[in-house]
């Protein structure tokens, strides 16, 4: 039996399927690679920033610390910046259509009816990253 798909975790701020040879292997074969954490466990959704005292409990508390919080925020940043170009797109929704620019096909963790609507909004009407925005 061929393999059909390789799920690996892969996002914005974990990129080892790119360094690891993974990716190319995937596209290569003809294999889809399915990314899970696509938003770091929430690092890359902008809910989270160091000036404030909001953080997710339970096991992902301890990435969620200032420092963390700092080293990821000016990717948030351009992330936000990049959407608000393609009509005021969210991070978390950027961080998807890169992914799917990439060849990967994503798997986000929803809660809640917004979260499906917004990730919806990660590919809706086409819109796909440029490629000067992909190399940023």
């Amino acid at each position: 039996v061929p393999l059909a798909s390789d799920q690996v975790q892969y996002s914005l701020i974990y990129r080892a399927p790119e360094r690891n040879g993974v990716a190319d292997a995937c596209k290569e074969l003809g294999i889809t690679l399915v990314a899970y954490s696509p938003f770091a466990q929430g690092l890359l959704t902008g809910k989270y920033n160091a000036s404030s005292s909001v953080r997710p409990s339970g096991p992902r508390k301890g990435i969620f610390t200032d420092e963390r919080l700092r080293e990821v925020e000016p990717l948030v940043e351009l992330m936000r910046s990049i959407g608000e170009n393609h009509d005021n797109k969210t991070p978390s929704q950027v961080a998807l259509n890169w992914l799917v620019c990439k060849g990967a096909l994503p798997i986000p963790g929803v809660k809640n009816e917004k979260q499906v609507i917004e990730t919806a909004g990660s590919c809706d009407n086409g819109w796909r990253l440029t490629d000067d925005e992909m190399a940023q």
